[in-house]
């Protein structure tokens, strides 16, 4: 088997980023599958694994072709921008100018095909604004640093795919924004990612922004058919299996037992509320539409618990793997 190096960035320094990477990294299992590259800070590694009681070792690397994978030790792009002291937990604009520089760094290496993807530990939003990154999050700075004019968020769960239409906005705003070419490009996305990963004719179901659909009427403005139903008709017409607007309650209950492959949503939380339900260890955040791979843990910073061992870095794992299934393996070492 092929094993693709995934450039994973250490997020936040504050969090528990630099913990659960440590913590993956000292399983045989991630190993097995790719050559993981983390993208952070040597030093706060080191920190980390001291909090976590890992005996593994750190290799501080100026460069991605210095790396000695198979050696057994975390083999880490250094940018050396975490001070010594920064406190775990605290937020700061020091921890969001690293998460940011974490992701820029990681872009350049996948470009560059030291990498095959990117898989981000979290990073706290109000830190990198602090630091002066006025981006929502991951998926609109990745989207800004390759050129990207839209992408879609994607969370993977092993018993549900739901791809957005609108992420980081007010639900008022998002409304507002959804129309039949939104929907119908993330279709298509959503559509594209699940052929290549293996599924020849994927079963979507679409949800409705209302209750009920609208009830013909009775609920809302008309929203589902004047923004939902043309995308729907248009991507059938391709042949594709979409069905909706539907009322999402029942569709989400319906893709969980494996009916649907996808639910396509209109807005954040009509999708993260199932998926975290499910589990945050288990969810796995996949931007859809970008030139490069890259996927992320489905949980943020857990500034609360950061500093103190006991985060669980079964997400990352998952992340991980996901980010393997991606990669473009012609490309793989």
């Amino acid at each position: 088997m092929t094993r693709p190096t995934i450039a994973i960035t250490m997020g936040d320094p504050a969090g528990i980023g630099p913990e659960i990477i440590m913590k993956a990294l000292a399983r045989p299992e991630v190993h097995a599958i790719c050559q993981p590259l983390v993208v952070g800070d040597a030093g706060r590694l080191r920190q980390a694994g001291a909090i976590v009681g890992s005996t593994i070792t750190v290799d501080s690397l100026a460069h991605a072709d210095e790396a000695r994978f198979g050696t057994g030790a975390v083999q880490c792009i250094d940018l050396k921008c975490v001070p010594d002291d920064l406190p775990f937990g605290k937020l700061s604009p020091v921890a969001g100018e690293t998460a940011y520089r974490c992701i820029a760094a990681a872009v350049e290496i996948v470009q560059a095909g030291q990498a095959q993807g990117i898989c981000t530990a979290p990073l706290s939003k109000e830190a990198l604004h602090a630091a002066g990154h006025k981006f929502p999050g991951h998926t609109e700075m990745l989207a800004h640093l390759t050129g990207t004019p839209e992408v879609s968020m994607m969370l993977v769960s092993p018993k549900l795919r739901v791809i957005h239409v609108t992420t980081h906005i007010g639900l008022i705003d998002a409304i507002a924004r959804i129309e039949p070419g939104l929907v119908e490009r993330v279709i298509t996305r959503g559509h594209g990612v699940l052929v290549k990963a293996g599924i020849a004719n994927p079963k979507i179901g679409v949800c409705a922004i209302n209750p009920h659909a609208g009830e013909n009427g009775l609920f809302g403005h008309g929203e589902e058919a004047e923004k939902i139903t043309p995308a729907v008709e248009a991507c059938q017409a391709r042949g594709w299996d979409v069905r909706g607007p539907l009322p999402a309650d029942t569709l989400f209950f319906l893709a969980g037992r494996g009916d649907y492959d996808m639910v396509v949503a209109m807005y954040h939380d009509q999708g993260h509320g199932p998926i975290k339900v499910l589990g945050l260890e288990a969810g796995v955040n996949i931007t859809v539409g970008l030139p490069v791979i890259r996927t992320s843990v489905d949980h943020g910073t857990a500034f609360d618990i950061a500093g103190t061992g006991v985060a669980d870095e079964r997400s990352l794992i998952e992340a991980l793997r996901q980010a393997v299934e991606l990669a473009p393996k012609s490309l793989a070492a």
